[in-house]
Parts: structure tokens; sequence; C-alpha cells
């Protein structure tokens, strides 16, 4: 069958890494081979049950489909009647190199104002705008009157957070010690907002996505990780709004010690763990076993599926790859990480002239992600890689976290008949073939 040139620019497209809108013909169901994790009932029905605010924290690795699952759960929620304020942080609002808790606050408060219909200069929070002002005007960067400032003059502000690095420790120190009042202020303004719309009494959702790619760093006054005075020291005003609200949380620190103190402040924290393309079960000598799962892989074949469809319901994989023993052995070396699937596509379509994607590609795309990690991982790690491909658990120490953070060291987990959860840890399907790695596996 003769294939329209255009079609490969169009799948191209397809494949970038992009959360999907909810009900998008793409997406495709892996809750089975998650864990039984579904956001819908884990959280949705949190906030739909509950009689006051929540305030609850998601987290998984970057690139596991936690987006998409909000945008899901946007949807549930919006038919229900809520008013969801949904943003990904990242994009607009906040340097992920270079985050700080006023900067998520700031952050929070001005995509509520615009989405809440704020009334431009009569409001609480423009209120306190002018009692701060002489203080602020420089850092708005522009000539107003204070009987002119209005709502726009606060999205200035915060956008200088992210595009004007001089200005943004300025804006902390200025911010930082009325962020209480900013919050009365606020949360005043969410009540207004209610009393004007009465159907959303109760029923306001802030989500804010993307906090969870906030770089760890140390601050260089109080020794202290930036996850830290973000989700644990500022705790008490993170859940201070008078909304429902859920914040998506570095992965390293919802296995680390800080673990209880995170359950302690907010409940339960909801975990997406990658899709199962591995069975793990002990042999009879206390072994640990690993079999290729043929049901996870299929789910990613599926995954690549939906979206070849979406362009032209005629293609099939056997049209559009060249070899399907390639094609399972790049969904099974993505180690179930969803973004990965979709980047190695991507890479081997930018070395294809034409359909169907080649051997040839599809390898080089394989080999040159291998290469990302192989650059990615530093020397004192290859041990603790090996380790953790022996035990399939992770260390509870911060040189192991920051490996999950980084992706060299993906999360599994099953959920059995008597519902016991069990969890699995092992490094990339990627790393396994370098031979740092195997050098390191064999010396221990």
């Amino acid at each position: 069958m003769p294939i329209d040139p255009s079609v490969l620019r169009k799948l191209y497209n397809a494949f970038e890494p992009q959360p999907l809108d909810a009900g998008n013909s793409a997406y495709v169901d892996c809750q089975e081979l998650r864990g039984d994790c579904d956001i819908l009932q884990e959280m949705g029905r949190k906030i739909v049950f509950s009689d006051k605010s929540t305030c609850l924290l998601y987290t998984g690795l970057r690139g596991a489909g936690k987006s998409t699952e909000l945008l899901r759960l946007k949807q549930y929620l919006e038919d229900l009647d809520y008013k969801v304020v949904y943003f990904s942080a990242d994009e607009e609002d906040i340097d992920p190199e270079d985050a700080r808790y006023t900067d998520i606050l700031l952050a929070c408060t001005r995509r509520l104002l615009q989405s809440l219909n704020a009334d431009q200069k009569n409001n609480p929070v423009v209120a306190w705008l002018k009692s701060r002002w002489q203080s602020l005007k420089e850092l708005a960067a522009t000539e107003v009157e204070i009987e002119d400032i209005s709502i726009e003059i606060f999205a200035k502000i915060t956008a200088n957070l992210r595009t004007v690095p001089s200005l943004r420790q300025k804006i902390r120190n200025e911010v930082d010690p009325y962020t209480v009042s900013l919050i009365e202020a606020l949360n005043e303004f969410i009540a207004e907002a209610m009393q004007k719309t009465p159907q959303w009494q109760g029923k306001v959702v802030l989500i804010a996505d993307n906090l969870d790619r906030i770089v760890p760093v140390t601050n260089a006054d109080t020794h202290n990780l930036n996850h830290d005075e973000i989700f644990l020291d500022r705790s008490e005003q993170l859940r201070a709004l008078n909304c429902h609200v859920i914040y998506t949380v570095p992965i390293s620190m919802a296995y680390s010690q800080r673990a209880i103190r995170l359950i302690d402040c907010y409940g339960a924290i909801e975990i997406l763990p990658m899709i199962k393309v591995w069975d793990y079960a002990k042999d009879d000598t206390g072994a640990i076993v690993r079999t290729e799962n043929p049901q996870g892989i299929n789910k990613l074949k599926r995954i690549i599926e939906q979206r070849i469809i979406k362009i032209d319901s005629t293609l099939t994989l056997e049209a559009v790859f060249e070899d399907q023993s390639v094609l399972e052995e790049l969904c099974l070396r993505s180690g179930g990480h969803v973004r990965n699937l979709i980047l190695l596509f991507h890479a081997s379509i930018i070395r294809t002239s034409g359909l169907p994607v080649t051997v040839k590609a599809m390898r080089r795309a394989l080999s040159e992600m291998r290469d990302v990690y192989r650059r990615t991982v530093a020397d004192a790690d290859w041990e603790k890689l090996a380790k953790v491909h022996k035990t399939k658990d992770l260390s509870n120490k911060d040189d192991y976290r920051r490996l999950l953070f980084d992706r060299c060291v993906l999360e599994y987990r099953e959920v059995d008949d008597d519902q016991k959860i069990t969890t699995w840890y092992d490094v990339h399907p990627l790393i396994e073939e370098l031979n740092q790695f195997q050098q390191a596996l064999s010396a221990i």
C-alpha cells in the first residue's frame, strides 16, 4: 500500500512528548499494569467526598504520565461541576532550576485571579498589592500610580520571577515576610468568588503540576534542601488555601526519611509507577528472577498504535515498523516509561526517509538514548545501580533517591489477589547494557 509522504511528518508531530488532553483517543488505560493506580478513585473521590478543603500530593517519575492523569482528573471533576484551575508551573510561572515557596504562592495566586474572574481593581489581593506597593513598584518594572494598580500588575511581578533572574531574589525578599497576609487576601478573594458564583461553593480545585521537576538544590545559608523548605517547612502555608489543592512533588521526597513527615502534613502521597514490562518473583533459593511481561509490552505497543491510528486509521504497526521484534525491543528497553517510549519513536522517525521505520533507525534511537544515560551516571553511582538491580530494592539514602529523581532507577508496583502491594525497583534497561554497569555488577 503506497503511503502519503506527509504521514511521516504527521507521525513526528503526533509523537511529540506532551500530555494528552482528557478524552484524547490516543489515551490507553494502563491501570492494571501500574498496580491498580486510579487517580479518579484515589484523588478524585477524596475531593468529592470531603466536606472540607483537601491538600493532596501526587508524584511519579518525570515522563511517567502524571500530567495526562491529572488532566483526566480535571475533566472528571469538571463533569461534576467543579471549577478546576490547572497549570503547568514550569511553563510560565517558575524556574525549576531555581524555585522557592514564594514563587509557588505567587503562581497559584496569579492563576486563581485569572481563572476566577477577578475584579480588576476592587479585590482583596489588589488591596494587598497596594499596601506593599512602595516596596514592590520597582519590581513590577512599570510606571503605575497606586490608584491604577490592578491584577495585571500582579501578573507582571510574577512573570518577572521566571524571566528576570536579577529580580527574582528581590521579589522573594519583598514578598516573603508577607506571605501569610497574602494568603489571607487570596482566601478572602476565593470566598468572594464562591459567593458571586454559588455553584463553586466548596468546588474550587487548584492543580499545580510539574512542581516535581524542581531540581534539588541545597540552600547555601541554611544547608537545607529546597524540596524540604518548600513542601515541609512551608507545609502549613501550602495547605492554607480555602479550596482543594493538588501539588506534584519530587518523587525523591516520597522515598526518603521525609515521607512520614509528608504524610503527617498532607495524608497519603499518590504515586504513579511505571507500566510493568517485567515480572519479578523469588525462586526456591530466594533469588529474584525477572521475566518479561508480554501484557506490559503489548500495552506499550498499543500506546504507539493509538497515536498512529489517530493520524491515519488505515495504518498498522506492520506498515509503520520494518521489524516487529525490534518494535518490541523498543518497548522493553523503554522500561515501561511512557515518555522514553515516545522519545525513542520520535528519534526513530528523524532517521527515517519514509515508512516503514527501519531497524537501523530504531537501533540508532536506542543507542543514542543509551549514551544519554551513560553520561548521566556518575562514576560513583555504578555500584549503587548494580546493587539496586541485584536486590530490586532502593536504599534509603540521598544518593539512591537522586538516581530515582534522574530516572536511572525505575519503580514497578503490583497488587496480588489478596490486595497486597509489592514494589520493585530496577535500573533503566538501557543502563543494563553499558559496560560500566556490567563491570560493577560483576564486582558485587
